[in-house]
């Protein structure tokens, strides 16, 4: 009979060992996502930052996992980690420094407005949050009228430019967590514009869609170019912080 000396026993793992041992397996899935998304940013973005981003969203997925989520380890991580890096890179949106404060006290006021009177508040109320005349808070518009989400700000009919959407991943990429963050966004997307006062709805619609510029816009509003880009600019301004609000983090579980 066989010694019990002749056979070999594993030590079970500890839970931080397990835990270790997850994070070591999944950290290559971390470097491939980070780098596609890396390819579509601008060329002064850092790919380690990225990928530092990545693996606290790997992290935070594996320490969050459950599996009444009916979905895999991996694909519940790939949804974490795609969405921790697209958090880190809506800074990067060409804005100077110098408008980001303006930008966040535009956005703040917003979202204060519509979560106490729970609908999307006007051009006259948002100024008076911000302490400002209407005339200044228009000034103001028209200063961040380059702002954008991700690189949404660019005519769908212009070839070099990218889509929110490109962010999230490539056509060919079809895997659930990919195809949920598609379709969550673009129903954000949706939302949010359905939300927007008329007139904004309409500059977004005619600029994004239809591919109008400015000028042409314009005559078709029967307003001026300046009104037109506030109009824009106000928008963009609703939509950014309508979506910050719900994407990519949203609520962790699907």
């Amino acid at each position: 009979m066989a010694s019990l000396n002749t056979f070999s026993y594993a030590e079970p793992q500890s839970p931080a060992e397990s835990r270790e041992q997850l994070i070591l397996e999944h950290l290559p899935q971390v470097h491939w996502i980070a780098s596609r998304i890396h390819e579509k940013l601008p060329g002064n973005t850092s790919l380690e930052d990225l990928i530092s981003t990545g693996i606290i969203g790997l992290i935070n997925a594996i320490d969050n996992f459950e599996p009444s989520f009916n979905v895999k380890l991996k694909t519940y991580a790939e949804y974490r980690i795609r969405g921790a890096i697209l958090d880190s890179v809506r800074g990067i949106d060409g804005i100077p420094p110098h408008k980001r404060k303006r930008l966040k006290q535009v956005q703040s006021a917003m979202e204060k407005l519509e979560q106490r009177w729970k609908r999307v508040p006007s051009e006259e109320e948002i100024a008076a949050e911000l302490g400002l005349p209407v005339s200044q808070y228009q000034e103001w518009l028209v200063e961040l009228r380059g702002i954008s989400i991700g690189s949404l700000d660019a005519p769908l009919n212009n070839e070099d430019s990218l889509s929110l959407l490109s962010y999230v991943a490539d056509k060919e990429e079809n895997s659930p967590a990919i195809l949920l963050e598609r379709a969550e966004l673009q129903q954000l997307i949706k939302e949010g514009l359905e939300k927007l006062p008329g007139p904004e709805r309409l500059v977004l619609d005619l600029y994004y869609r239809q591919g109008q510029n400015m000028r042409e816009i314009a005559p078709i509003m029967d307003l001026h170019i300046t009104r037109i880009s506030q109009l824009k600019a106000q928008g963009i301004l609703r939509l950014r912080t309508y979506i910050e609000r719900r994407w990519p983090t949203l609520r962790g579980v699907y």
